[in-house]
């Protein structure tokens, strides 16, 4: 079956589906973006990520293409079309199309709205998970409002890319203190010699993850213990754990950091345990 997405009013045959060549966000990446898991079916923290994608959109006075009931149905209609179960939908909102200019196109410029889902073999991503993850460390090199889900991602790009060539999955961004804030696609986070959950507080300088807020609810239920902090890159290489957060890869054990493994190189029974619990604690829409 050939796949479906949604284009500004229409669903489309994927393969010939297109934007205008002056789409704001092809020609500026004027715009934002939401990856939303779908699980069995049903969508997991919808109401999250579009809380975070109308906040994307305010931060950067984007009119929104639609209101919050419509703009489910375009989800869910685009994830029946596809017939996903397992997999992820993906939507991104731009400024919408206009002149090139720097300067805001007029104010009654329509916004523009793409939608697509994909299905993903959940074997395949466990198996992935449970061999665990390695991570190299770069400086931080990207704007500051990375806390606004911007289709801008260049930096991440160019840093996914040299973690690949790597031989690793995902590259953590180092600040000038020498602290992670966060992987070029990913939340980060370490497990203490004692046993603390730590991840760096989202107020400024990453993104207010959605699969990260579910994880820090899920750690509190589960009793364990949780700090809200930055952490040095060689406390992490120390730690008795490390893992990654995202919507695309749930909660996944990392076992080295600039190759130095992590613990005994082996993911850890606390990455493990959340991520076998993570959707006890999730919020499940009908898809």
């Amino acid at each position: 079956m050939s796949r479906i997405a949604y284009v500004n009013g229409r669903y489309l045959p994927h393969a010939g589906a297109a934007v205008h060549i002056e789409d704001r966000g092809y020609q500026f990446a004027d715009g934002v973006y939401e990856v939303c898991e779908v699980r069995d079916g049903a969508l997991i923290d919808e109401e999250r990520h579009l809380a975070r994608l109308w906040r994307s959109l305010r931060e950067l006075a984007i009119r929104a293409p639609m209101g919050e009931g419509a703009l489910k149905l375009v989800l869910r209609e685009t994830i029946r079309r596809n017939r996903v179960r397992d997999g992820i939908v993906y939507l991104q909102v731009t400024r919408g199309v206009a002149r090139r200019d720097h300067y805001f196109p007029a104010p009654d410029t329509a916004p523009a709205l793409v939608v697509t889902a994909r299905s993903a073999d959940r074997a395949k991503v466990n198996a992935a998970a449970e061999a665990g993850v390695k991570v190299i460390t770069v400086p931080e090199n990207r704007w500051p409002r990375v806390d606004i889900k911007t289709i801008g991602l260049l930096p991440n790009v160019l840093v996914k890319q040299q973690a690949k060539e790597a031989g690793a999955r995902e590259a953590w961004y180092v600040d000038a203190d020498g602290r992670v804030t966060e992987g070029g696609s990913t939340n980060a986070w370490i497990v203490t010699g004692e046993g603390v959950i730590v991840t760096r507080p989202a107020e400024s300088g990453i993104l207010r993850g959605v699969t990260r807020a579910t994880v820090l609810e899920a750690a509190q239920k589960l009793q364990m213990r949780v700090e809200e902090r930055a952490f040095t890159v060689e406390e992490a290489k120390a730690a008795k754990e490390a893992f990654n957060t995202a919507a695309t890869a749930i909660v996944t054990p990392v076992v080295a950091i600039d190759g130095s493994p992590v613990g005994d190189g082996r993911p850890g029974p606390v990455a493990l345990e959340l991520r076998r619990r993570f959707h006890e604690f999730a919020a499940r829409a009908a898809g």
